[in-house]
């Protein structure tokens, strides 16, 4: 018996070690939709940095807002053998047969930011997005409490056709005005999340709207389309934030420069740092087999002109925005 137990050590000693994966070891392929926002390049930065804090090989792929080319990303990543996917889908249909790729190959997809469909929810391990709906909700609430009984014709600046984001963010503001009759949509229009096309569109409500001068407010689904609009009204001679109030998402520094100077009313915060609660998840995932909760949601807050908007813009300026 003694002896039978000394073979067994040795063999036990000979026997190669297998060590759990750590987040130092993982290769993470990120499919980010592009640079059409500052909070979309802030995102990108932060996603980096909590990815060096824990020494993971982020590989970053810019779809330039094309679809196709998020799908080519994904299945060069799955080609490459990473040990999980990050995607933050442009659209929110069409990934079901890339994703299938993605699972047979056993890489775990992780969506940041936005939601997909929700026939292809198997086909990923979990969602870190903020509550869009939510979102669009603090907002119309917002104005509603600031506009009281008054008559208010909006013109709102919607995001990219398709997005997830874009259309959550309408139905919470829809459902959050529409307690109020005062308050009414009158002119709505995508912005496809960008400066150009923001002011682009807000010229076209302008003239539209008697020179702006029938327009109470503006609601844009994020800050960049805000900050075109805010050009564009300048342009035309109004004064934004007075003239006509201002509320958008994503609190991104220019949007707090345009507070300090009183051209802007209010933001909803979207944090960019959706990367670190996803590196937490999959490492877990990984290490433990600790399967995450479907959906990760992360905070949004409010913040006006009383809020320090200085303050504001100095925390963040660094983020890449």
């Amino acid at each position: 018996m003694a002896l039978k137990r000394i073979l067994m050590g040795l063999a036990l000693a000979s026997a190669p070690f297998i060590a759990p994966v750590t987040a130092a070891q993982l290769t993470v392929g990120f499919s980010q939709i592009g640079s059409e926002s500052g909070w979309r390049a802030a995102e990108t930065t932060v996603s980096k940095g909590e990815a060096a804090k824990r020494s993971v090989n982020l590989k970053i792929a810019d779809a330039q807002q094309k679809q196709e080319n998020q799908i080519k990303a994904i299945r060069s990543f799955v080609a490459q053998g990473v040990d999980a996917i990050f995607l933050a889908p442009v659209v929110s249909t069409g990934w079901d047969a890339v994703l299938k790729e993605a699972k047979e190959a056993k890489i775990p997809v992780i969506l940041l930011d936005r939601d997909i469909d929700p026939s292809g929810k198997d086909l990923y391990l979990t969602a870190v997005t903020s509550d869009s709906v939510h979102e669009g909700e603090v907002a119309g609430d917002w104005l509603a409490k600031t506009v009281g009984d008054k008559q208010c014709s909006i013109v709102e600046l919607q995001g990219t056709v398709g997005a997830s984001v874009a259309a959550n963010r309408k139905k919470g503001f829809d459902t959050a005005i529409a307690k109020h009759a005062n308050l009414k949509i009158v002119r709505s229009q995508t912005g496809d999340f960008t400066r150009a096309k923001g002011k682009e569109v807000m010229e076209s409500f302008i003239k539209a709207e008697g020179g702006g001068k029938t327009i109470c407010a503006v609601y844009a689904h994020n800050d960049d389309m805000m900050v075109g609009a805010i050009q564009a009204m300048k342009e035309a001679g109004l004064k934004p934030g007075k003239d006509i109030l201002t509320v958008s998402i994503d609190a991104v520094p220019d949007i707090f420069k345009a507070m300090v100077a009183g051209e802007a009313n209010a933001t909803v915060e979207l944090t960019p740092n959706m990367a670190g609660p996803a590196l937490d998840a999959l490492t877990a995932y990984k290490d433990k087999g600790t399967t995450p909760l479907k959906w990760i949601q992360t905070e949004s807050k409010l913040y006006t002109a009383a809020d320090d908007p200085q303050k504001a813009y100095d925390s963040k300026k660094g983020l890449g925005y």
